[in-house]
């Protein structure tokens, strides 16, 4: 399982049936648990003073898809996928079931909740806060920097179930509430309430979610989208979801 061509210095601990393909580099200081798959010209546990010497740890059922490149003094929980070419530095915290998407670029020092997926080339700048079944379209950005250049970073914090849409971005210290939905190409420069709708540059309260139905379906509520959208996710929370909207 482990192509001839990989590189797995001494520590690094591999579970059963991990299988890593041609030219990865397994640094010492990484722990992939059981049923894991690493992809070609991967390079995984990079050394850095940043962090605090603590293993990656990659927990068991993940994906890592080639040329993504993984620093140490990180966790992510079981079912972790990734596109291509991804990056993620140190001291980044994920639950469970986090998707990131090809040419996606996680700073560190960052947290994820639990099922949160990014699309490709999304950018979470350092110290940013992302709850669980977030989404992230391709090429939002989520910036920590409120006089570039400076050391005086400001995460962005985003809530549980909110929806960011492709090209936004969100500036440093904003917060995005829950259930919210940010308009493509929106700057966000302000909080965004729970259950709003912002869009343009800056951003704005244009609606909120429970006005907004489906294009193919005006009869029906686009929001909260776990009424309709459950491709992907486990049976027992798309049970606990239809079980919701039933009541």
């Amino acid at each position: 399982m482990i192509h001839e061509t990989a590189i797995i210095e001494s520590g690094a601990k591999l579970g059963h049936n991990v299988e890593v393909g041609p030219y990865a580099i397994i640094h010492r200081n990484v722990v992939i648990e059981d049923d894991c798959k690493i992809g070609s010209y991967c390079e995984l546990g990079i050394e850095t003073s940043l962090g605090d010497g603590s293993p990656l740890i990659i927990a068991k059922n993940s994906n890592i898809r080639s040329r993504s490149t993984f620093y140490e003094s990180s966790s992510f929980g079981e079912n972790l996928v990734t596109g291509h070419s991804v990056i993620v530095r140190e001291n980044t915290k994920a639950g469970k079931s986090l998707q990131i998407g090809s040419m996606s670029d996680i700073q560190g020092d960052c947290s994820f909740g639990d099922h949160t997926r990014m699309q490709s080339n999304v950018f979470v700048g350092k110290m940013s806060q992302i709850g669980s079944f977030v989404w992230l379209f391709p090429y939002v950005i989520l910036t920590n920097d409120p006089t570039p250049p400076s050391n005086d970073l400001i995460g962005v914090t985003i809530e549980d179930f909110a929806a960011i849409a492709a090209a936004s971005v969100i500036l440093p210290g904003v917060k995005v509430g829950a259930h919210s939905l940010v308009a493509a190409h929106a700057c966000v420069t302000k909080d965004v309430p729970s259950g709003a709708v912002v869009g343009g540059t800056p951003a704005k309260i244009i609606a909120e979610t429970k006005d907004i139905h489906l294009r193919n379906d005006p009869s029906q509520s686009a929001y909260p989208w776990t009424q309709h959208f459950h491709r992907g996710y486990p049976d027992d929370i798309v049970k606990s979801w239809k079980n919701q909207f039933t009541k």
